[in-house]
């Protein structure tokens, strides 16, 4: 979109140099009369023209008027919500189990075929195809209690009236809540993808808790997620377990050992060698040479029983067993160990659904803020959409003042005056009005689309605040001076179609995608809606505040205006 929106400008700017004097020359010889003006523009006129001597003598309640409504917008932005990118629509969905993690492959391999053939039984639902496990290029490192689905929809046309995607959503995931400790998560293909690169854990979002300890890890991130279960539009939420590898641990004692004379490198010797294998010889192969490795057979080291009746030569030629110099005991361990700059951390994973993503956060913050209490050196961060959002926002925040600032150098540039750049600046934020009541009205969160459409807007606002002003000014230079303010209000006339038909151009042309339902039609919905509302407060702004600030230093006189002609050249 920014490599078309670049070469179109380029482009009008090739044609507005070069081929429209051309065409304008061309046109002026056979030119024999002056042009008649449409009705609806001498309608327009018309009614300006009735309008505008009343707006230039009430200019100040005007503009405390204007002032009120744009200070109103801005209060109105915070109940907006925001999210990162509109969640664009696939036609399909990318359903992701998580079970414990001690799962065997055979009974995840059965969990995923009777899933499978839930998902199928969805009249919508053309085919589905899972992924145990990692992936097969082998760059994903997980095991069997992950299970991927991609489930391929029908075409919205041809689902039942009334299903949408919430609510098939909706009905999966109570159909496949039958199954005991598996949670499912529900995205899209390619978004599913994109979520994973930003949060960097298998999930839409994530919390980050870092520290160091696992136990102690384990342990808060349980308490935080029982917090953000309370939060309305957080679903899908897990913990991703850190812990549950069942670990052998065999400690030593010491003095045990030594009243039998063994040393405890003797008993770490023997326990490697009766459990986990011990490089007898070696067996000749060609020019290929392999280790022959010996060790108790299964029945004799299958559980911590039988491996406390390992017996250990002593050095006087007797036998005691391992339990007798060593603790066997089976613990729950490290399963996966998250890490990032350095720092071990638990993700807690989530979705938002059936609310914008900035209120949800901001909520689950708050809750957060007052609940839970972190140890000294333990903290979380959020990751995933949430914090691109407020990267870009930061990004914005440095980038528009200093665009302004560029812009408003551009301006002095044209007019050669400070005032005149000032007046044309000072329009623009009104014409942000009507793109932020046109996301509430249709209830769009704010996002980085969004904020593209406003700073369309921006540059609509600016050329037409250009155009405007510059009509003005050359009817002033052919005025005299008395008759500043009628000057202003001749100008305003003349410039009155080039303004309307800029600002609704650019309206109008945006409407299809504003108004549009079809598969990626999400992406590009909030940028028309913002251009589509702010064209046209932007017209009204330059059109009504555009004279009052340029009246500034006229005085202003009752006219009759019964006399002027009111058409437009």
């Amino acid at each position: 979109m920014s490599l078309t929106y670049g070469f179109a400008l380029t482009g009008a700017l090739l044609f507005g140099l070069v081929f429209a004097p051309v065409l304008a020359s061309w046109m002026g010889q056979n030119a024999g009369s002056r042009p008649v003006a449409p009705r609806v523009v001498n309608w327009l006129s018309a009614g300006y023209a009735r309008l505008l001597p009343e707006i230039l003598h009430h200019r100040r309640a005007v503009l405390g008027a204007a002032g009120g409504a744009l200070a109103l917008a801005l209060l109105l932005v915070k109940l907006m919500g925001g999210e990162f990118m509109p969640k664009l629509e696939e036609g399909n969905l990318w359903v992701r189990a998580t079970l414990p993690v001690d799962i065997a492959f055979e009974a995840s391999s059965r969990l995923a075929e009777a899933a499978r053939e839930i998902l199928a039984g969805f009249p919508v639902v053309t085919h589905v195809v899972s992924q145990l496990g990692r992936p097969d290029d082998g760059t994903d490192v997980t095991t069997f209690n992950n299970i991927e689905f991609f489930v391929q929809l029908k075409p919205e046309g041809e689902w039942p009236r009334g299903l949408t995607k919430a609510r098939l959503i909706q009905q999966m995931d109570a159909t496949l809540s039958g199954f005991p400790g598996v949670s499912f998560a529900y995205s899209q293909n390619i978004q599913d993808n994109v979520e994973e690169a930003m949060s960097g854990v298998k999930g839409e979002n994530s919390l980050k808790l870092s520290g160091e300890d696992i136990d102690v890890l384990a342990q808060q991130a349980a308490q935080i997620r029982d917090v953000m279960a309370r939060v309305r539009g957080i679903e899908d939420l897990a913990v991703l377990q850190e812990t549950g590898q069942p670990e052998l641990l065999v400690s030593i004692d010491r003095e045990a050992s030594a009243r039998y004379g063994l040393a405890a490198a003797d008993v770490d010797v023997a326990v490697q060698s009766a459990i986990g294998g011990q490089a007898a010889t070696q067996v000749l192969q060609g020019d290929r040479r392999f280790d022959f490795t010996v060790r108790y057979a299964a029945p004799y080291r299958a559980n911590p029983d039988a491996i406390r009746n390992i017996l250990l030569p002593t050095p006087e030629g007797g036998r005691v067993p391992l339990g007798q110099v060593a603790r066997v005991d089976l613990k729950q361990s490290a399963f996966m160990i998250y890490r990032e700059n350095g720092q071990r951390y638990i993700p807690i994973k989530f979705s938002v659904r059936g609310r914008d993503l900035a209120t949800t956060i901001h909520e689950a913050q708050e809750r957060l803020r007052t609940s839970v209490h972190l140890l000294a050196g333990y903290y979380y961060e959020w990751a995933g959409e949430y914090e691109s959002l407020r990267r870009e926002q930061r990004r914005l925040a440095v980038v528009i003042p200093i665009s302004l600032v560029v812009i408003l150098t551009l301006l002095y540039t044209l007019f050669n005056s400070w005032r005149d750049a000032v007046i044309v600046l000072a329009v623009l934020p009104f014409g942000a009005i009507g793109g932020v009541l046109s996301l509430l009205v249709t209830g769009t969160p704010f996002s980085i689309s969004a904020a593209v459409g406003f700073t369309s807007a921006l540059g609509v606002g600016t050329l037409g605040g250009c155009v405007f002003l510059s009509g003005i000014r050359r009817v002033e230079r052919r005025t005299p001076r008395a008759l500043g303010v009628d000057a202003i209000e001749q100008g305003a006339l003349l410039e009155l179609r080039p303004i309307l038909m800029t600002c609704l151009a650019a309206g109008l042309g945006l409407l299809p995608a504003a108004v549009s339902t079809g598969i990626g039609a999400q992406a590009q919905q909030p940028l028309a809606r913002v251009v589509v509302g702010a064209m046209l407060t932007t017209a009204l702004a330059i059109l009504v505040l555009v004279p009052i600030f340029a009246s500034f230093g006229s005085a202003i006189e009752p006219t009759n205006r019964g006399d002027k002609d009111l058409s437009t050249p």
